[in-house]
């Protein structure tokens, strides 16, 4: 039986869609705004002709790749920052600088270095994850009570056990705060690249389909976009609960 609560949830998106759907049936929405049954038969349509899988498999090679790569750097040159004074008088005024700059300006730099292949869209991913995970790891390493290393220590606990077995697991509820940020950056930019620099992805689909006024395609390409977005914050969350189970320790919260 279906909880009150999950009820509750969906009552306003289903109801706006009944309207979305009945107002587009009596003929008051604009063309270009797809009824969603005519959005779920170009779904159906781009999926039968191997479109949508194609744009699909394209883009998240990109994002996974981007993602990858920008997280990386990220957690370590943060954990560096938060960890050594050197490493952080490095780090900060370049992330103080370069942070505040929308990352899709410098998508004209990348397209000359890398042309209009993977590389481009790969490399401005990566420079948007990196800067909130850099974030979130450098003030995950300072945040962390020194009593805990103290102890670590106090026990006899070498740098590097006091590493993986106290700083990590306490500071990492901050560390998936800004992979969380990090990966909703990855889909942003994502779609943004594609849109300008791209010859397939869905970004790309969503152009093809506005040029051909094919308004329905387009809005199918937002909605994959948006389930994809959705499925893979999920996933993390997963990933985060598995790891974070039955901590206390640098956390407020007991992971179930």
């Amino acid at each position: 039986m279906i909880e009150r609560a999950t009820i509750e949830k969906l009552i306003l998106p289903v109801g706006l869609l009944i309207v979305w759907e009945l107002t587009g049936r009596v003929g008051m929405l604009p063309t270009y705004l797809s009824r969603p049954s005519a959005i779920i038969s170009a779904i159906i349509e781009v999926t039968r002709s191997g479109e949508l899988i194609r744009n699909l498999a394209t883009s998240l090679v990109r994002s996974y790749a981007g993602f990858t790569i920008g997280a990386t750097l990220g957690v370590v040159a943060g954990i560096g920052a938060g960890m050594s004074p050197a490493v952080g008088n490095f780090f900060n005024p370049l992330v103080s600088f370069l942070y505040p700059i929308p990352k899709i300006t410098f998508l004209s730099v990348f397209l000359l270095l890398f042309g209009l292949g993977h590389g481009s869209q790969i490399a401005i991913i990566s420079a948007a994850v990196f800067f909130p995970v850099f974030i979130a790891s450098r003030y995950a390493v300072l945040s962390v009570n020194r009593t805990y290393v103290w102890s670590g220590r106090n026990m006899g606990a070498g740098p590097t056990t006091v590493f993986f077995r106290v700083m990590l697991p306490a500071a990492a509820p901050q560390l998936f705060a800004g992979l969380r940020v990090g990966l909703a950056l990855s889909f942003v930019l994502l779609f943004a690249a594609e849109l300008i620099g791209a010859r397939s992805g869905l970004g790309f689909m969503i152009v093809e389909g506005e040029e051909a006024l094919r308004f329905d395609i387009m809005f199918a390409g937002i909605v994959a976009f948006a389930v994809l977005g959705f499925v893979n914050d999920r996933a993390l969350m997963a990933i985060r609960r598995h790891v974070l189970r039955g901590q206390s320790i640098g956390t407020q919260e007991q992971i179930p």
